[in-house]
């Protein structure tokens, strides 16, 4: 299947990318055709079933709701994740030298009602310069029913907020909470194949799924300037394919993402 026929290609507008900047997100109807979301859910579905159980409370966070590079067994998200519409936005709100960051699931299954609470992106996995991308393809129906998205808009301009954790926090892979007013938030409520994009130091959280018969799977991409070093491993070059452009690092030129 051509990707055109899965994909909705566009480039942002004026009053799109002033919202951007102003607020620090924004919500693409439509990313996905019928097509491509069927056979990015049939592809996701076949990788999750292979490494993941169902939900369990005395699993980790990561262990219940990640499942780290799935363009590796996804060739409809390889394809989204290289070379469709979020790489185009991506160079819009980046710059022309473009790099993929990171491609996962985040899945919040029915009957995991654990919460994730305030954080920045970039807390996660401090990027500079400061303009990684991050974004949110909905491959199901996602409301405050099944733990969607929550946002506080314009939070981004607080720049990185630095939140100490002890070695033994840091080795457990814990959460990083930030504080934050909940009165602010906004909720991010998408349709299957709409894509939510917001800037690496936009504050958000999610709530439990507390549906019964939903599930909230949600594709996760990040983007990153193509010469981003990461701040947390000594300035080392952020590896990742090259999607657009070029890179001063020979580690990122040469760098082949499905080895």
């Amino acid at each position: 299947m051509k990707k055109e026929e899965m994909f909705n290609y566009k480039k942002l507008t004026a009053e799109e990318l002033k919202q951007f900047n102003d607020e620090g997100f924004l919500v693409l109807k439509g990313v996905l055709k019928p097509q491509g979301l069927e056979q990015m859910r049939k592809e996701c579905m076949a990788a999750w079933a292979k490494e993941k159980e169902a939900f369990d409370p005395n699993k980790s966070w990561l262990q219940n709701s990640l499942l780290v590079n799935i363009h590796h067994q996804a060739p409809t998200v390889r394809d989204y994740y290289f070379d469709g519409p979020m790489v185009d936005i991506a160079t819009q709100l980046i710059g022309p030298n473009v790099k993929g960051a990171t491609s996962q699931l985040t899945f919040k299954m029915k009957g995991n009602t654990k919460p994730f609470g305030w954080h920045q992106d970039n807390g996660y996995g401090e990027l500079e310069p400061y303009n990684a991308l991050t974004t949110l393809t909905a491959l199901d129906d996602t409301d405050r029913g099944n733990g969607c998205l929550w946002l506080i808009p314009g939070s981004h301009k607080q720049g990185q907020i630095r939140v100490q954790q002890s070695e033994e926090q840091k080795k457990s892979q814990s959460e990083i909470v930030v504080e934050a007013d909940d009165n602010l938030a906004v909720p991010m409520e998408m349709k299957a194949g709409d894509a939510l994009i917001f800037n690496c130091w936009m504050l958000h959280k999610s709530d439990g799924n507390y549906s019964t018969d939903r599930d909230r799977r949600i594709l996760f991409l990040r983007y990153a300037d193509a010469d981003a070093i990461e701040v947390y491993n000594n300035g080392r070059p952020r590896l990742g394919k090259l999607v657009r452009g070029n890179s001063k690092f020979d580690e990122v030129k040469q760098f082949e993402s499905d080895i």
